[in-house]
């Protein structure tokens, strides 16, 4: 491959991997939920309680990835992500007890999945994207659209065939034979590789369009360390205003099928629902990619909450009528609104804070935004298992969608610093 098209292998190693992280992180979780809690006789507050488990220290594991990625790129760091994961699936197919089902989720939230997520590669993609960031983390997100498309009608196909422990053997055979070849193509920036951002050639700065050349003026203007950056209110802002909003869609996500199934609805009928909300998650990526270019991305961050918001609205009444039609437009809103999760997400960080420290940031902040998206599944496991129904839960993540629109609202651009100080 030659050097100038080499961002176009990010983008498209980005999206693969996004596809498989986001299936294995969010995505699996409610199709292994009924089986696993009847086969180990658990409740299911404590299945919600691994995942989310999971998922949070694989937040707080950035804390130590995000300045290697920073320092040597994603490559190494999704190597062994990957095989973590691998070796954490095959452990989970032949575990029988409640520890055991714990020990390995935490080696593949800890070490694994979270390695070759949007939160080690969007980074990546920040810094070989300027001008052109918010199209660029809207293409490298649309693996998470098709995560949600394929992976719930596969694997629930998958599981109800052949049981439980068979379709974590096919994630982590799945893992081995994607990731791995993956990784190879990534790199950490442009100037590793004598580009600019947006593909540009440094023997082209001299002919550079004014465009990049006062983007990247403007990139460097803001670059902000972890340190600094934690001491601003923009980023407990944003940490706050996306905690909300992960505590909601990890919720709906875990919950998806049991809450569908629960309703009256059957297993199959609730795998597809959830994968409709994978064609809205899709279906949107034109929208914010043409926003980013063009809104401010706090109100853009806002409207994603609230439509998913609408969507969970749908997704009550179509219990309470068994209404079909109701509950594939309730998913389908929930995703659409999902799907601007990571794009707008990104780019505020990285409009924040510059490109150059942005996965120490990230990596610094996502313990605290993963805490929510951990109690949040936990309490909907909680206050179902409590009320025999999902009703009170998912009004809970109606609040949680408005509480993540008021604070993202409330973050400002942190003020220009002079950059000879770094």
């Amino acid at each position: 491959m030659t050097k100038i098209h080499h961002g176009w292998w990010i983008l498209s190693g980005t999206l693969i991997s996004q596809f498989v992280s986001i299936s294995i992180m969010l995505m699996i979780s409610g199709v292994f939920l009924e089986p696993v809690v009847q086969d180990l006789q658990i409740e299911v507050w404590q299945f919600a309680f691994v995942v989310s488990l999971s998922s949070a220290l694989g937040a707080v594991s950035l804390i130590i990835f995000g300045p290697i990625v920073d320092s040597i790129g994603p490559r190494r760091v999704m190597v062994i992500g990957a095989l973590c994961s691998a070796a954490s699936f095959i452990g989970l197919s032949i575990q029988s007890s409640l520890f055991a089902l714990i020990s390995f989720h935490v080696l593949c939230g800890a070490f694994g999945f979270t390695l070759f997520g949007p939160r080690i590669l969007s980074p990546t993609i920040s810094k070989w994207f300027i001008y052109y960031r918010g199209w660029a983390l809207t293409v490298g997100s649309v693996g998470v659209s098709f995560a949600g498309i394929i992976t719930p009608v596969l694997m629930t196909s998958v599981v109800d065939s052949f049981g439980w422990r068979t379709g974590y053997l096919v994630l982590a055979a799945t893992i081995l034979l994607i990731i791995l070849p993956v990784s190879m193509v990534m790199r950490r920036q442009p100037e590793d590789m004598g580009l600019l951002p947006d593909l540009v050639a440094k023997s082209d700065i001299d002919t550079t369009e004014n465009n990049l050349s006062s983007a990247l003026m403007d990139d460097t203007d803001r670059t902000y360390t972890r340190s600094l950056a934690m001491k601003t209110s923009s980023f407990w802002f944003v940490c706050i205003g996306y905690g909300f909003n992960m505590a909601a869609l990890s919720s709906v996500v875990i919950h998806g099928i049991p809450f569908a199934t629960d309703a009256g609805f059957s297993r199959t009928l609730a795998s597809v629902a959830l994968g409709i909300s994978g064609v809205g998650n899709l279906l949107s990526k034109l929208l914010w990619g043409w926003g980013l270019s063009r809104y401010d991305a706090r109100r853009l961050a806002s409207l994603a909450f609230c439509i998913s918001g609408s969507g969970v609205i749908l997704l009550l009444f179509s219990a309470i009528g068994n209404n079909i039609a109701m509950l594939l437009l309730g998913f389908f809103l929930y995703g659409f609104g999902f799907g601007g999760t990571i794009p707008v997400s990104e780019f505020l960080w990285a409009r924040y804070f510059g490109r150059r420290y942005i996965a120490s940031i990230r990596g610094a902040g996502e313990p605290f935004v993963m805490t929510f998206a951990m109690i949040g599944p936990i309490l909907t496991g909680y206050v179902f298992d409590i009320h025999g129904s999902y009703t009170m839960a998912f009004s809970m993540i109606i609040v949680s969608y408005i509480a993540s629109a008021v604070v993202i609202n409330l973050s400002s651009d942190p003020p220009r610093i002079n950059n000879s100080l770094h």
